[in-house]
């Protein structure tokens, strides 16, 4: 009888506790690691990458780079809140962008959901991926643009470049449609800024003395320091696109440590081979690589993927920066091309060829019997490197017309615009 009656009282607690469980869908375990991942991304730019351009740069703009990738990241923090957001993930219109649904974040309150997690952390998380693509784009470009251009030119590329195609592949536009694979970004970050930042550096022209003259990197402990730091932030990049503290999150932070490693490890054995001599720099930048080839990825692969394609991405992004460079003529002053739309074009069709259904059922690439999944990288790949270079010309000539030339003066770029424009010296020593 007392077994019978304990029965019945916990089949009524569970009646009146299921509706309660039922309606509160956060996950308190997927909640806090999304806001770790956020905070791990966002130190990706104003510290990593700022960091790491910085010490690339040469000494008399070494706080000009920095101060325009810090820049970057606060036009994009209030550009995102205020409609960036609303045009990525509001309501969709035609395939091409989001509705207005979201501006100022209208109706996205601490109670809204996005899955597991408040909107309002899914909100910040989408921030800091606007943050560091436009911040990227200056890689092509320091030594010799504007701030005020830059100010202005950041405003409208996230609005009108970054935004549409981040709603293309993540927010229900035709690329998401089509089943293109874009984990955590090689379409929307990183094809994105390196054909963006070309373009930007084909209409500004060569640095004075390109080509005729050494143009020494500041600092390369700085620019290691600032891998390391984007390394580490990058788990948060590419683990946390999973958005669940789960174990295909788990799988993403594996293949990215291993894909910046083997590209690390490429880059310096290809310089090694050609140059005779293994560099910090080429270590450095040949993790950034790998790390860049991985993150369309990173929640498709497994181990062996994860191989290839950070030792294929650290010998191209050698290649093109120590070689083909040179060859093509171009000035893309830090590289942003050359490593981030590179290595960010082979890691969006390497996805296509090694998306593994036993890692993610959702990706099934080449290897695994869908030939058809490298076609669909491929369009997706064509359609956003002719969109980012199309939308930032445009973007460049509103800018022309509201701030006059893009290019700082002569003078000032020989004398070096941390003092001509800042007045600031990134080091002061005695003799």
């Amino acid at each position: 009888m007392v077994g019978k009656t304990l029965q019945l009282l916990l089949l009524l607690m569970l009646c009146f506790a299921a509706p309660a469980f039922a309606s509160d869908e956060l996950n308190a375990g997927d909640t806090a690691w999304i806001i770790v991942a956020t905070a791990l991304v966002m130190m990706m730019t104003p510290a990593g990458l700022a960091l790491f351009y910085g010490g690339l740069s040469r000494y008399k703009n070494l706080l000009n780079t920095y101060a325009m990738t810090f820049a970057a990241y606060c036009l994009a923090s209030v550009v995102w809140v205020a409609w960036g957001y609303s045009l990525a993930f509001g309501t969709d219109k035609a395939g091409l962008v989001g509705g207005l649904d979201y501006l100022m974040l209208a109706g996205i309150g601490p109670d809204a959901m996005e899955g597991t997690i408040p909107q309002l952390v899914f909100v910040m998380f989408q921030m800091t991926f606007a943050g560091i693509t436009l911040a990227l784009v200056i890689g092509s470009v320091v030594d010799r643009l504007r701030f005020a251009a830059w100010i202005v030119f950041a405003v409208l590329w996230v609005s009108v470049v970054y935004a549409p195609v981040c709603h293309w592949a993540w927010g229900g536009g035709w690329m998401d449609a089509m089943g293109a694979l874009d984990f955590a970004g090689g379409t929307v970050v990183h094809i994105n800024a390196g054909v963006a930042g070309l373009v930007l550096a084909m209409v500004l022209g060569k640095r004075i003395g390109y080509g005729k003259e050494a143009m020494f990197p500041s600092s390369v402990a700085l620019t290691a320091l600032g891998a390391a730091l984007l390394w580490f932030g990058w788990f948060g990049f590419n683990a946390g696109s999973q958005l669940a503290a789960d174990g295909l999150a788990g799988s993403a932070f594996m293949v990215t440590n291993t894909s910046a490693a083997m590209g690390a490890l490429a880059w310096m054995f290809a310089e090694w081979g050609a140059e005779k001599k293994p560099t910090l720099l080429g270590l450095a930048s040949g993790a950034v690589s790998g790390l860049v080839g991985i993150t369309p990825a990173a929640g498709f692969v497994g181990l062996g993927g994860a191989l290839v394609i950070g030792a294929v991405a650290g010998l191209l992004g050698f290649l093109f920066v120590a070689k083909l460079k040179h060859k093509l003529g171009y000035d893309d002053s830090l590289d942003a091309f050359g490593v981030h739309g590179i290595c960010g074009i082979w890691g969006a069709l390497a996805t296509g060829i090694f998306a593994n259904p036993a890692v993610n059922p959702d990706g099934v690439g080449l290897l695994y019997g869908n030939p058809m999944q490298v076609w669909i990288q491929f369009v997706s790949v064509i359609g956003t490197a002719a969109y980012a270079a199309v939308a930032t010309l445009v973007v460049i000539g509103v800018t022309r017309l509201v701030v006059g030339p893009l290019r700082i003066d002569a003078e000032s770029e020989v004398t070096g615009l941390d003092g001509a424009f800042h007045g600031e010296r990134a080091f002061e020593i005695q003799a």
